[in-house]
């Protein structure tokens, strides 16, 4: 680093505009800090792998960028300079792309998706690609690229999935920001394992062009980030309209008065309606579910302390019975998998079918394989139908619930559980379709939500708490993570990737 007033550890996209505006630092410097600490702790060391490709041209982008503003003396974009780590869902041009799958591992696409595009409009630099389970198919970090990622806050746990990557990148400091994706949980779940801010939007807001899907009609990119305004000053980003994706008319449903940075207040809890959703908190006689009820039970507290009205319990019907009943994994995502790669030039493969017959994916991956053995097309099932019906059924049970008690979010754990062991993963004890996490539910009724760190347990692992809103209501959600963020002040740096000497 050039000054020693520059702190990497943890550093925010207005912290690092700051030392850029100050001559303190430029783009070059910040992407060789993270490219130095990618080597000794994602690479070596400790060997997190969360990983996959890193960007060849990212020191070429960097001085560009750096370049422009010795021209023009000024910043080029909201997001200058900013180093992103994307999951390797998203397409990127001229930077393989390998959706977790060991079948695309030399795949480089001809064209970006468009929020890679929107990121480079505003002057981001695409840093790397980050892991993921095969096509996105689980909740845990274990792809047939490269293998598990670790969770940097335990090493033996697994970060959760299946943005996994993103998470224990973010987690760790290999990047400044990093982008995921969330079809029933694969932003909030790894954000709940790794301390970080992570927020679902409704599906739309964010153009899904470029992005391999899972269910279509839920699948979203969406921030994961160290603070809640860096995940505003993305939104504010990747947010808007794509003639490309015809889901993105959900922009024309959303009203933000300004920018979703404008939304953020310190006093945003204050009177604020949260109800308690108590049916999905986990036992407190199961040992991994107890410290997870003690530090959601401490956050309830804290936004009460802040202005709160604390509305519990709340309930949302016969909330089990729509969550199993509303899941579309196995009649519906084999059809949206297959459409997608029968549209990518040059792909190696063309159908779920071949990757399962021909085993070019993760031996643990229940999920994929369930996938594989489901219905061409999801049309002629009956069934599929019952559960579309369903879903807008349990939208209309949640919104109900908003409406009888004036709420302005539910909350509840991300997972009613700790992060589990790998080993527990590698032993198959632990299966996708009923690993205990409740972000299926926003989901499943078509809701925003985010996941908001509630710090750690005793043994040092991560929780988190999940905020639920109603669909096109990002702004609340923010508003409240940013008041409860300067209350608690909840982030934690991982023990096993500290500042390394040159940062210090």
């Amino acid at each position: 680093m050039s000054s020693p007033s520059f702190e990497l550890l943890e550093t925010t996209i207005d912290q690092i505009h700051h030392a850029y505006e100050e001559g303190d630092l430029d783009s070059r410097e910040l992407v060789d800090s993270y490219l130095e600490r990618i080597e000794a702790y994602d690479q070596t060391g400790p060997e997190i792998q969360s990983i996959i490709t890193i960007n060849p041209a990212v020191r070429e982008r960097a001085e560009e960028l750096d370049q422009a503003v010795e021209e023009s003396g000024n910043l080029v974009g909201s997001l200058h300079g900013i180093p992103v780590v994307v999951k390797d869902q998203i397409k990127t041009k001229g930077i393989t792309t390998t959706f977790g799958s060991i079948a695309f591992e030399d795949y480089v696409p001809e064209q970006s998706a468009t929020i890679v595009e929107r990121l480079n409009d505003a002057g981001a630099i695409v840093l790397a690609k980050t892991n993921l389970p095969d096509w996105a198919t689980s909740w845990f970090a274990f792809s047939s690229v490269l293998g598990r990622t670790k969770n940097p806050y335990a090493l033996d746990r697994d970060p959760g999935g299946s943005s996994s990557g993103t998470g224990a990148a973010v987690a760790a400091n290999f990047a400044s920001v990093g982008i995921g994706e969330d079809t029933g949980g694969s932003i909030r779940l790894p954000a709940s394992f790794t301390n970080l801010f992570g927020l679902r939007v409704t599906p739309g807001l964010i153009s899904r062009m470029g992005m391999s899907p899972l269910v279509i009609s839920q699948d979203t990119a969406g921030p994961m980030t160290r603070t809640v305004k860096d995940a505003a000053l993305l939104l504010d980003v990747l947010a808007g309209y794509d003639s490309a994706d015809p889901y993105t008319v959900t922009n024309e449903l959303t009203h933000v008065d300004g920018t979703y940075v404008d939304q953020l207040s310190e006093d945003g809890l204050d009177g604020a309606r949260i109800g308690i959703l108590r049916d999905k908190f986990g036992d407190d006689s199961d040992p991994d579910a107890e410290p997870v009820n003690r530090l959601v039970e401490e956050t309830i507290e804290l936004m009460s302390d802040a202005g709160a009205d604390i509305v519990d319990p709340v309930q949302i019907g016969d909330i089990d019975y729509y969550v199993e009943e509303t899941s579309l994994y196995l009649v519906q995502s084999k059809r949206d998998i297959n459409d997608f790669l029968t549209n990518q030039v040059d792909a190696p493969v063309d159908s779920v079918e071949e990757i399962y017959e021909q085993e070019l994916y993760h031996e643990l991956l229940d999920l994929l394989e369930g996938i594989a053995e489901g219905p061409a097309d999801p049309e002629d099932d009956p069934d599929y139908w019952r559960k579309i019906v369903l879903q807008d059924t349990f939208q209309r049970i949640l919104l109900n619930t908003f409406a009888e008690h004036q709420l302005d979010a539910v909350l509840c754990p991300d997972v009613q559980v700790v992060p589990p062991k790998a080993d527990e993963v590698r032993s198959g004890a632990l299966d996708t379709l009923t690993f205990p996490t409740n972000t299926v539910i926003a989901s499943q009724a078509g809701c925003c939500a985010m996941s908001v760190p509630a710090g750690v347990t005793d043994e040092g692992l991560p929780v988190g708490v999940e905020l639920i809103g109603k669909p096109y209501d990002e702004a609340t959600l923010l508003k409240l993570a940013y008041a409860y963020e300067q209350t608690a002040d909840p982030r934690v740096v991982p023990d096993t990737t500290p500042a390394l000497e040159s940062e210090e």
